[in-house]
């Protein structure tokens, strides 16, 4: 990774009379320098690359513990094992043999006529040609950020030119392996990430370096070598890592103004201040283009850090009023339908998660009750989506389901949308119920409600009402004798039914 030596290039050394004993399958291993150690355990002191030099001393004598060894330098990002012939080295056994070819890490034969001298100098040579190649790169990485102003450089545009300088494929992530910064991608599957800070930078084929955060690290940059590329090593690495840190607290800081922003915007939006245009014109700026229709979602009860963390990099305005949290988003990160006339979108635009994930995401957030409303133009009043959005809350609450859309209940669409309409229509028939209930403190009405929610069976409707049957039966003709409604008639018992769901879509049960 330090430069480009690899253990076969020692082995090929006709100074060295080298011999591969096993893991011959890793002599493309770069290496960065060697080293004599003979303890049992040299990996704390280790940043990898090394081809490890032992008279034996070191080498455990039982099988197990031989393997234990040879995984433990393998882990740390050891080039190759060089064992002195003749001399303190105990017998191979069979499982440190099959560790080495099964992991393919190369261990080799020196002869005793071959002083580890001989091949710490050949090392050397190699890192020193390589020097000057590396100090260069460093100054260039440190120069990044003034590409960033001088030239306009986004953050993926930056990081291409990083790899490119580096030698490396340059990877970010959080620490549960999602991407980092929108335009930089995550390590691919299946690779782990360290499990602290502390641990060392060396992984298979590159570096692993965390991120830092005031708090402690923000996350991973990972660094594989490039193939036909010159890697720069572990301190051009770690200056990336720096400019990671310094773009993530760019982005964070530019992200808390576009969030402030965007909480005005919203207010304005629901008390319906903004002209059309203007509304158009700041949704743009924050990322809602006026091609890709929007839904609004109430979060009842639900951590504004989680929403957040479940929007992930998806444009979103967010306002909170006490317990409800108000996001207008893109329809498609909630319910993967783009609306009408979008045009399909790149998911690296979002962070990298596919459309309707985020809905899916909030889905998992514990007690959440969230509803969403039905798609609309950006810049659009918003007064229909906020009951839209509100009366499916309401029925997330109510049925226990994290997430629901207005329209899964088809009996909205028997409703009007105007909300003059469907107050009269709820003071035509529950007017005389819901003041009696407010006069004597009664619950005729949820009563009902209740009882027609679960398919007009009473010892059900009782038992959630917590209350006799008989009692139940007796808030039912009390309802039906102030509103003039016969509940066993198919006609009344529709018109109460929709009455009690206009209530419900206003906010008023």
């Amino acid at each position: 990774m330090d430069t480009h030596t690899t253990v076969e290039d020692l082995l090929r050394s006709p100074a060295l009379q080298l011999r591969v004993v096993a893991g011959e399958r890793g002599l493309g291993r770069s290496v960065s320098w060697a080293h004599v150690s003979e303890l049992d355990d040299p990996t704390p002191w280790l940043l990898g690359a090394e081809v490890i030099m032992t008279t034996g001393i070191g080498v455990p004598r039982a099988a197990a513990a031989q393997r234990a060894y040879l995984e433990r330098l393998d882990d740390a990002g050891v080039a190759a094992l060089a064992l002195s012939a003749g001399l303190h080295v105990p017998p191979l056994r069979r499982a440190f043999l099959d560790a080495a070819e099964e992991r393919g890490f190369p261990v080799l034969e020196v002869p005793l006529a071959v002083p580890f001298i001989a091949i710490a100098q050949e090392v050397a040579a190699a890192v020193q040609e390589d020097a000057r190649q590396r100090l260069g790169a460093q100054l260039q990485v440190f120069g990044a950020l003034r590409w960033l102003a001088s030239e306009g450089l986004d953050t993926a545009g930056l990081f291409q030119r990083l790899e490119r300088l580096s030698g490396y494929a340059i990877h970010l992530s959080t620490p549960q392996g999602r991407p980092l910064l929108p335009g930089v991608p995550a390590p691919p599957p299946g690779v782990r990430l360290p499990a602290s800070a502390d641990a060392p930078p060396t992984i298979p084929g590159g570096f692993a370096l965390p991120v830092p955060a005031p708090g402690g690290p923000a996350g991973w940059l990972v660094a594989f070598e490039r193939q036909g590329a010159r890697p720069a090593g572990l301190a051009v690495v770690q200056h990336i890592a720096t400019v990671a840190a310094l773009r993530l607290a760019m982005v964070r800081s530019r992200r808390e103004t576009l969030r402030r922003q965007g909480a005005e915007t919203l207010a304005e939006l629901l008390q319906d201040v903004l002209d059309p245009e203007t509304a158009r014109r700041r949704l743009a700026l924050m990322g809602l283009l006026p091609d890709v229709e929007v839904v609004l979602l109430v979060a009842r009860d639900a951590e504004d850090d989680a929403v957040v963390g479940a929007l992930g990099e998806h444009p979103h305005l967010m306002l909170r009023r006490h317990r409800d949290l108000y996001v207008l988003t893109p329809a498609s990160v909630i319910t993967g339908d783009a609306g009408t006339g979008a045009a399909p979108r790149d998911p690296r635009e979002d962070g990298g998660a596919g459309a309707g994930e985020a809905g899916a995401a909030l889905r998992e957030i514990p007690g959440i009750a969230a509803g969403v409303s039905r798609p609309l133009p950006p810049g659009s009043s918003l007064r229909v989506a906020q009951r839209e959005a509100l009366w499916a809350a309401s029925r997330a609450a109510e049925s226990g389901r994290p997430l629901v859309t207005y329209g899964e209940d088809t009996t909205g669409r028997w409703l009007p949308d105007d909300v003059g309409v469907l107050a009269a229509l709820v003071e035509h028939v529950l007017g005389d119920a819901l003041r009696y209930d407010t006069a004597h403190g009664s619950d005729l009405v949820a009563s009902v409600r209740t009882w027609m929610e679960r398919d007009r069976r009473v010892d059900d409707a009782a038992r959630a009402l917590h209350v006799h049957p008989n009692t139940l039966a007796y808030r039912l003709r009390r309802f039906g004798a102030l509103t003039g409604r016969d509940l066993s008639a198919t006609g009344d018992f529709a018109e109460v039914w929709l009455a009690i769901r206009a209530a419900s879509q206003l906010g008023g049960l």
